[in-house]
């Protein structure tokens, strides 16, 4: 697999970089089909024309040429869908710490909610 694209590991400092999909450069939503996928890279193509940042365009050629085939974006499909279930899993893990840490009390539940759940009980 030469051409697959491996998941991005940031180093430390770059934790809350915000990390962009093939799917966020082509400005599609995941799940697009390959018309839709031909259709929004001709059109940055067009619109970017030279005026853009040679990086950004190879970003582009990159993410149509991953999307394009079919084999290829089945395999960076499941590496997202791995990468999220990963960060779910590590946000349910440090959500359960901090419910450890500060466990909720009945003083902590807003009086509304109360009176809704008390009259939905009676």
């Amino acid at each position: 697999m030469a051409g697959a694209t491996r998941p991005i590991h940031l180093p430390e400092d770059q934790e809350n970089a915000v990390l962009y999909t093939h799917y966020d450069y082509l400005e599609l939503p995941p799940g697009a089909s390959s018309t839709c996928i031909e259709v929004a890279y001709h059109t940055l193509k067009q619109r970017l024309n030279g005026d853009t940042d040679e990086m950004f365009v190879r970003l582009i050629h990159e993410a149509y040429a991953v999307l394009s085939d079919p084999a290829r974006r089945r395999l960076y499909d499941a590496a997202l869908q791995r990468a999220a279930t990963d960060a779910d899993a590590e946000l349910k893990a440090c959500l359960d710490e901090q419910a450890a840490l500060w466990p909720r009390r009945v003083q902590d539940i807003p009086a509304p909610l109360i009176a809704a759940i008390s009259a939905w009980a009676a």
